[in-house]
């Protein structure tokens, strides 16, 4: 295509680009540059004496994406990140798929308020909900304890038993995730035809099949966005494990996230932690494209 064809044809069309051209200036500040730039950061042993002096920073290669696969607290926390998204995703997504299904039968003033107290933990500030967390999970007068005291369960350790604290993280972020998720099932479900129940009653249809025939398949959009957007929030598992443990006990609890913010902003290990955010980018991207071409079969099928 010749620069006169391009030009006539960006006339032809300009005003379509006009709108989309505020996002893809947004979209190429916010993420495309800075991930050219953390890419290239990786190749260099960049830190503060980098930072006040160019001429300080080296190349290195490739050394940073080896060190960082042969660094155990890396490993560790691959393999907590692996935890938190086997257990949390599922839950999530079944959990707030639940309370839609519950929420979605009733229309009196009970279930609308209800729907707000589902809400409003998603819209929260995760400080003031650590600040609450933690007095339930202290391990001397904490509610969760003192209820367990009534069936003569002994005190659990929480936050400082490395098993017990990843649950404990999970429990936390998946009551926070719940209500978001609870909205998006509950606008799907409302968007169903109500023939296809009346015909499915005309047949004589209990309401089990017509949950398991009608309902649950034709949440399946719903289902996949709800799944791929909380999949790749509890890769990146962040906020929970900095406020409630700061990754301990003994790195327990320690996220890929959490472990590039340590030493990007606490070492200040830049091209190190640059690295580490490399290969976390890699896999939301190979999971991304996993999960879609999971359901283009699907949908295919």
């Amino acid at each position: 295509m010749t620069l006169q064809n391009f030009i006539k044809r960006f006339n032809q069309y300009k005003y379509p680009y006009m709108f989309i051209a505020p996002a893809l200036v947004l979209l190429l500040t916010f993420s495309i540059i800075p991930i050219i730039i953390a890419l290239v950061i990786s190749f260099t042993d960049i830190d503060l004496a980098g930072l006040a002096n160019y001429s300080n920073i080296e190349g290195v290669g490739f050394d940073n994406f080896m060190n960082v696969f042969k660094d155990p607290v890396f490993l560790k926390s691959m393999f907590n990140t692996m935890f938190y998204v086997i257990i949390g995703v599922p839950l999530v997504v079944m959990l707030a798929m639940g309370a839609a299904l519950l929420l979605n039968y009733g229309t009196g003033w009970l279930f609308k308020t209800f729907r707000v107290v589902y809400y409003m933990p998603s819209i929260t500030n995760i400080v003031a909900v650590a600040v609450v967390w933690g007095y339930l999970y202290n391990s001397h007068y904490g509610l969760f304890n003192h209820i367990l005291s009534w069936f003569g369960v002994p005190a659990q350790q929480w936050l400082t038993d490395p098993a017990l604290a990843k649950l404990s993280l999970i429990l936390l972020a998946v009551w926070k995730s719940i209500g978001l998720n609870m909205i998006i099932f509950l606008a799907a479900l409302q968007g169903i035809p109500r023939s296809y129940y009346e015909a499915a009653e005309i047949d004589g249809a209990s309401k089990w099949k017509k949950l398991l025939y009608i309902t649950v398949p034709l949440l399946s959009f719903a289902t996949f966005f709800v799944t791929i957007t909380t999949l790749i929030g509890w890769i990146q598992f962040f906020e929970e494990p900095l406020v409630m443990t700061k990754g301990g006990p003994l790195n327990s609890t320690m996220s890929m996230a959490l472990f590039i913010y340590n030493n990007g902003f606490q070492l200040s290990n830049f091209g190190y932690a640059a690295a580490g955010s490399f290969v976390l980018f890699i896999i939301i991207i190979a999971v991304t494209v996993v999960q879609f071409a999971v359901k283009r079969k699907d949908v295919e099928y």
